[in-house]
């Protein structure tokens, strides 16, 4: 038996060490693992019944063994080898199963299950595969700006902790950039000493174009995983593109249109470059040179004469300007007389409002005492009624805000006048004396008894309207009085006295006053009677002659008659027919003479005035 066993042992080792040193080319089994996870490896032999043991190893480089777990079948014992880089992180399972804890890159080997019998070594190698997913691309050291016709870096495309290899490429509004004049890609590659992953950088020189405004630029990673090929892109980032300045506008503010004197106004120029001129020249109307500014010249309170062309353009390069036409427009208006004037009642006044504009639409509009009025005020006999604030005003609807007035205060004076009127009351208990006055300023009235002097104030006044109110007192005079009425103002003291009989004797009423309407009434309904009468006398006159003629011209004789009592009688009748016209026509203008007189008598007495 001894000899036998040692027969056995030696033939183990022998197998073992063969094994060791002769790598199958076939069969060649691969396991995918993720950086970090579990590698798992099962070792795909079919367990012999003659086990005695198994065990797995890796290769080195150089194709050297490392055992690195032993399982026997028997005493289901497990060991591992004292390899550093596998402490605590190996696990062999009864069906012979090898698991590697925390996979890393150093993890990427070619493993080999070896079962043992008495007479056989059995051996099923395994190839382990590492992954690790790149992170997510990033855009760093990006250019402030990118200027056109000019190569510049654009930035760097990062992307960290990868393996295998990956590749990036570059985007310009999601489409690939292919290397070319305009496209220069420069990758770098850092492997991590102790993770063994790889950090990747590719840099991009770009020549930018007006077109890249706006434009988002993107990197991407390609990677192989376990379960192939994938791709991650980084996030958009976007660049300022300067170029140069090929246009140049000036702009007014406010708008041109609206300009009038006394504004502000603020010249702008702009250019199309990226960045915008900081600076220009400006030019003003009848100045050939140009005034440094900003991009901004502000006039202020600006006259008519500032009408005219203005310009500006770049400092370097003047051939590139931009000019504008600038109207300030005016409103003149001048009123004659204005402010405060005083006139008398009667005299003539001209009033003049005259309008100059730099638009020939200017509107005109008189108001008196904030009343429009339909047309211009004029005056050939002023009246007090035409006394108040007069204002002309005018705008021009083009211009907002351009509108002009000017006013006039027109002061009516007078010297009192005076007319007294009395009416008896119907029952004839009392009498109504009523004393009418006119004047500006106001006149003062005063009531007294002619003779005694004694001064009646228990007077009732109407409103003092255009000049004129009245003041009225009723009495019952048991004798005959003498009223005076007295009106003073600062022109003049006016007196007017009235007879007044007693109470108990009767008198006709004198006729109230009547107003410049009724005037204007009453002459118009005497002008009309004047008319209608002399068209009767002319109709009466005419039909008289007519009948006349007729008379005399007629053969005609019924009856064979004296001739003389045929004439006698034809120039009777005719004589009496024609007197009955006269009377009749004699009696209309009696009447209408009759009305007329008294409308006469009323505008007399309308205008009848006693110092």
């Amino acid at each position: 038996m001894a000899p036998t066993a040692a027969h056995s042992c030696r033939l183990v080792v022998s197998l073992l060490i063969s094994a060791a040193v002769l790598r199958p080319g076939f069969g060649l089994y691969t396991v995918n693992s993720v950086y970090g996870d579990t590698i798992v490896m099962p070792c795909r032999l079919e367990v012999p019944q003659t086990l005695m043991f198994g065990k797995w190893k890796y290769e080195k480089p150089d194709g050297s063994p490392v055992f690195i777990a032993f399982r026997s079948s028997t005493r289901k014992h497990v060991q591992y080898d004292q390899v550093p880089e596998y402490k605590d992180r190996l696990s062999l399972s009864e069906n012979y199963t090898l698991s590697i804890s925390h996979a890393r890159i150093s993890d990427e080997k070619r493993f080999v299950c070896m079962l043992v019998t008495e007479d056989d070594v059995f051996e099923a190698p395994t190839v382990v595969k590492v992954f690790k997913q790149p992170s997510k691309p990033e855009i760093v050291n990006k250019a402030q700006f990118l200027e056109t016709e000019q190569l510049k870096k654009l930035g760097e495309c990062v992307s960290k902790d990868s393996y295998p290899d990956v590749n990036i490429t570059w985007y310009r509004n999601g489409k690939t950039l292919d290397p070319s004049e305009d496209v220069v890609t420069t990758l770098q590659r850092q492997v991590d000493p102790v993770t063994q992953l790889s950090t990747v950088t590719s840099s991009l020189m770009y020549k930018t174009t007006k077109n890249d405004i706006k434009i988002p630029f993107t990197c991407s990673v390609t990677y192989y995983g376990p379960s192939g090929q994938k791709t991650i892109y980084s996030d958009q980032a976007f660049f300022d593109i300067y170029y140069p300045t090929e246009k140049v506008t000036i702009h007014i503010l406010p708008p041109k249109n609206s300009i009038k004197e006394g504004d502000n106004i603020t010249l702008k120029c702009l250019g199309n470059g990226n960045p915008p001129p900081e600076e220009f020249l400006f030019y003003l109307p009848g100045q050939p040179e140009g005034i440094r500014s900003s991009n901004t010249y502000v006039l202020t309170d600006v006259r008519r004469n500032a009408t005219g062309d203005y310009k500006c353009s770049l400092i370097d390069e003047k051939s590139m300007i931009a000019a504008t036409t600038i109207t300030v427009h005016y409103l003149d208006l001048s009123l004659n007389p204005s402010g405060e004037v005083t006139k008398q009642i009667g005299d003539a006044f001209p009033v003049s409002c005259t309008i100059s504009s730099s638009i020939k639409n200017a509107t005109v509009v008189w108001l008196k005492d904030n009343t429009k009025l339909r047309s211009r005020p004029s005056f050939s006999s002023l009246q007090y009624q035409d006394a108040g604030n007069y204002v002309c005003e005018t705008n021009l609807q083009e211009v907002e805000g351009l509108k002009k007035r000017e006013s006039l205060t027109l002061i009516v004076e007078g010297k009192p006048q005076i007319k007294m009127t009395k009416k008896t009351d119907p029952n004839g208990l009392s009498k109504t004396i009523i004393c009418h006055v006119e004047g500006f300023p106001k006149p003062a009235v005063q009531w007294t008894i002619t003779g005694s002097g004694s001064v009646i104030n228990q007077t009732e006044e109407s409103p003092y309207i255009n000049g004129r109110y009245y003041s009225k007192i009723i009495i019952s005079p048991e004798e005959n009085v003498t009223l005076t009425c007295t009106a003073e103002n600062q022109l003049e003291r006016t007196v007017n006295s009235l007879n007044v009989s007693a109470i108990s004797i009767p008198e006709q009423d004198e006729a109230d006053d009547i107003s410049d309407e009724n005037k204007e009434k009453v002459n118009d309904q005497a002008k009309l009677i004047v008319g209608i009468v002399v068209g009767l006398l002319l109709a009466a006159l005419v039909a008289g002659i007519v009948y006349w003629l007729y008379m005399k011209k007629s053969n005609y004789s019924p009856k064979p008659c004296p001739q003389s009592d045929i004439n006698g009688k034809s120039e009777k009748a005719a004589a009496q027919k024609f007197q009955t016209h006269l009377r009749t026509a004699s009696k209309h203008v009696n009447k209408d003479l009759g009305n007329m007189e008294e409308n006469k008598k009323l505008e007399e007495n309308n205008h009848k005035t006693e110092a």
